[in-house]
């Protein structure tokens, strides 16, 4: 027998691991397929996805295998002092992953903790960009996206689009904000009517729009403070 390790690209395409994770998304490999992304190589008689296969069978399943210390990782055949630390390492990552917390956004509560969040990145912009901000029950951003990007004096926003992507999100209301490339934050006919048809889309699906803002040169205007909404 060939005095080599087995590698992943060994197995034909189809069935490698790292293939089917880009492919599919990790959630649809077996625990087996993820250990044997992480082994990279199995022995001189097994293929890494056998190994992997024959580490949790050995173990009593994944958990027990979780529970391994670095010292009983070693003694498991296939598995040297390099690849224990891998593992071990791979495996407090994911406790540390699973007892963080992401930090709460502070809420948006008026025009100006918007403007807050988007003038240093819009105001300086050549192009307007349209960004919505996804909002929870609390106010608390939990997402955006930049739904468009226009000409130098346009931008075409449907309101499909933007309400689309909030439902996505789960979100409870939005907040519209876009720059204006001169600097003169001063509303336009066009920005007030696609205000007014976000309003309405918002009411339809029941999420509301809390605010359209348009920003300048360090400076923005509300269109809710001016009674567009």
């Amino acid at each position: 027998m060939e005095n080599r390790a087995y590698r992943l690209r060994d197995l034909p395409e189809d069935e490698r691991p790292r293939e089917r994770m880009a492919r599919l998304g990790a959630e649809a490999l077996s625990h087996a397929e993820l250990l044997a992304i992480l082994l990279r190589t199995g022995s001189r008689r097994e293929s890494a996805i056998h190994l992997a296969q024959r580490i949790l069978q050995d173990c009593g399943g994944l958990r027990r295998f979780a529970e391994r210390s670095w010292d009983e990782l070693t003694h498991i055949p296939g598995i040297g002092p390099a690849k224990a630390i891998e593992l071990q390492a791979s495996l407090e990552l994911g406790r540390r992953v699973a007892r963080s917390r992401l930090p709460e956004a502070p809420p948006v509560t008026r025009p100006q903790d918007a403007a807050d969040l988007l003038m240093e990145e819009l105001r300086h912009l050549r192009e307007e960009h349209f960004v919505v901000l996804f909002l929870n029950t609390k106010n608390r951003v939990i997402g955006r996206q930049t739904v468009s990007v226009g000409s130098l004096n346009a931008s075409v926003v449907h309101p499909r689009e933007v309400f689309r992507a909030a439902i996505r999100r789960s979100s409870a209301s939005i907040l519209c904000a876009h720059n204006h490339p001169s600097g003169d934050p001063t509303p336009s006919p066009e920005d007030i009517q696609l205000t007014r048809r976000l309003a309405e889309a918002g009411e339809l699906v029941g999420i509301e729009l809390l605010d359209h803002i348009v920003i300048g040169d360090n400076r923005f205007i509300s269109l809710k403070e001016l009674g567009c909404l």
